[in-house]
């Protein structure tokens, strides 16, 4: 599973713009052994990372929101 792989998950944001889960990455950082100075600056960026996910979320939520309103359109096939 790509979560639980910093590698296989960063081959996938480059191959399809996935980004992970912040729970996700989260447990990357975690699983991985960094001296005091990186776990701070990683932490701080995670949780710029954290903020800016839930805002696409919202964002994507409106956006899908209001297309689930309209009507789909018929395939001319």
């Amino acid at each position: 599973m790509y979560h639980y792989d910093p590698k296989v998950a960063l081959d996938e944001l480059r191959d399809d713009a996935v980004l992970p889960h912040p729970v996700h990455l989260r447990d990357m950082i975690l699983r991985t052994k960094l001296d005091a100075t990186n776990a701070l600056d990683l932490n701080r960026e995670f949780q710029d990372y954290l903020a800016q996910f839930g805002e696409a979320q919202k964002l994507a939520g409106e956006i899908l929101r209001r297309l689930a309103l309209g009507a789909r359109k018929v395939s001319a096939s």
